[in-house]
């Protein structure tokens, strides 16, 4: 069986969402619950429908709470899934996880959830697992954290072809014009001018705190099924239209795709020949945005711009509600909330079943009503990805 024999066989029928941002007292388990618990309703399902989960991204635990595996989870939710697993380190799977044992007859509604309480916890995301270096040797340098390693990618990334905060700049102030749409956005209420972005502080150089995404309290979660299943439940069908994965898995100190290609460009050929489509049908972009190169090298990946480019392409707003390409509509991880591949995943699903309220693309937001939706999830440093193609049907 090839990719291509999924097209549109798959669909993501519910969407649940917690309260987020910073909501002390509350651990993480209790957030995956609540999400998990919410795309079930929303998907018009009962718990024991769920015969499989899948838990993004493992974390160690804080403030001595339980580490939060899929059997734990399962447990607190009440249900017996026949298929589980939880994904490690920073591996974008879990979408294929989901496909694969439902294609397989493993199950027939899998669940997917992700949950932190980082901001209250103080989670710091200064990693030891994407570094072949010994932690103390990157200490002498000081190479402390995931934004010293995209600040790596995106100076080199300056250095071959010019970008920089002129381009950067374009990205942050558009996605938090969609924010400002977003009732539930972490930065709401917080509008961002260029001047505000060359006042914001230079965090790991060349980064400003404007460049890099939220730490966020919260959940999130989705139910997968298939698309004839989801024929029958509540909400337009939504289906998986193109899937591709990379993983170059070079030492970020080391790797020769720092400033592209990066595992988009394969990951998306792999999307796009399964969708049977082009850059020209993509009437929207969900991209991963822990910081604003990463939206930029990802999208010129995909291909459309050339490297050296950005600038020109995200100019006036092409990005923001009323330009010609929407990207991040929900505000993304630099303006919603940091719920990794599960903020865009679930906003582009929610785009094409029209639920986005205020910035629901179409003429409220002066933009195409959408019918395909481009998703990307990266992991680590640029060092795993995974594309997705959207469809409403």
């Amino acid at each position: 069986m090839k990719l291509k024999d999924l097209k549109e066989k798959y669909a993501i029928v519910g969407v649940g969402y917690t309260p987020q941002g910073k909501v002390p007292g509350r651990s993480a388990l209790s957030f995956h619950l609540e999400a998990c618990a919410n795309a079930i309703a929303d998907a018009g399902l009962k718990k024991d429908d769920i015969d499989g989960l899948i838990c993004y991204r493992r974390f160690n635990p804080l403030c001595n709470e339980p580490e939060v595996t899929p059997y734990l989870l399962a447990q607190m939710l009440g249900i017996t899934p026949r298929y589980i697993t939880q994904e490690a380190n920073c591996a974008r799977t879990h979408l294929f996880h989901a496909i694969a044992a439902l294609e397989l007859g493993l199950c027939n509604y899998v669940l997917i959830s992700y949950a932190d309480n980082g901001a209250t916890g103080g989670r710091t995301f200064i990693e030891e697992d994407t570094h072949g270096e010994p932690p103390q040797d990157l200490l002498l340098y000081g190479q402390m954290g995931f934004t010293a390693d995209y600040a790596m990618a995106a100076r080199r990334a300056m250095h071959l072809y010019g970008t920089g905060p002129e381009t950067w700049k374009e990205i942050a102030v558009s996605q938090r014009k969609w924010a400002s749409l977003n009732p539930i956005a972490t930065l709401k209420d917080k509008p961002l001018t260029y001047e505000d972005y060359y006042k914001s502080p230079i965090i790991v150089e060349p980064f400003r705190l404007c460049d890099a995404c939220l730490i966020s309290d919260g959940g999130r979660a989705v139910v997968v099924t298939s698309v004839e299943r989801a024929k029958d439940l509540r909400h337009p069908v939504v289906a998986v239209m193109g899937l591709g994965m990379a993983n170059p898995c070079y030492d970020v100190h080391q790797s020769p795709y720092l400033a592209g290609p990066t595992g988009a460009k394969e990951a998306g050929k792999q999307a796009f020949e399964m969708a049977g489509i082009t850059l020209e049908d993509i009437d929207a972009c969900e991209i991963y945005d822990c910081f604003t190169y990463t939206v930029e090298v990802t999208l010129q990946d995909y291909g459309f711009f050339e490297p050296g480019e950005g600038k020109e392409w995200f100019k006036d707003g092409a990005t923001a509600p009323g330009g010609r390409m929407p990207v991040n509509t929900s505000g993304g991880l630099l303006a919603e909330a940091y719920f990794m591949g599960l903020t865009p995943l679930s906003e582009a699903v929610m785009q094409l079943m029209g639920r986005c309220g205020d910035r629901q693309l179409g003429p409220k937001t002066n933009t195409k009503e959408p019918e395909i939706i481009l998703v990307s999830d990266n992991g680590g440093a640029l060092q795993t990805h995974c594309c997705i193609i959207l469809r409403r049907l």
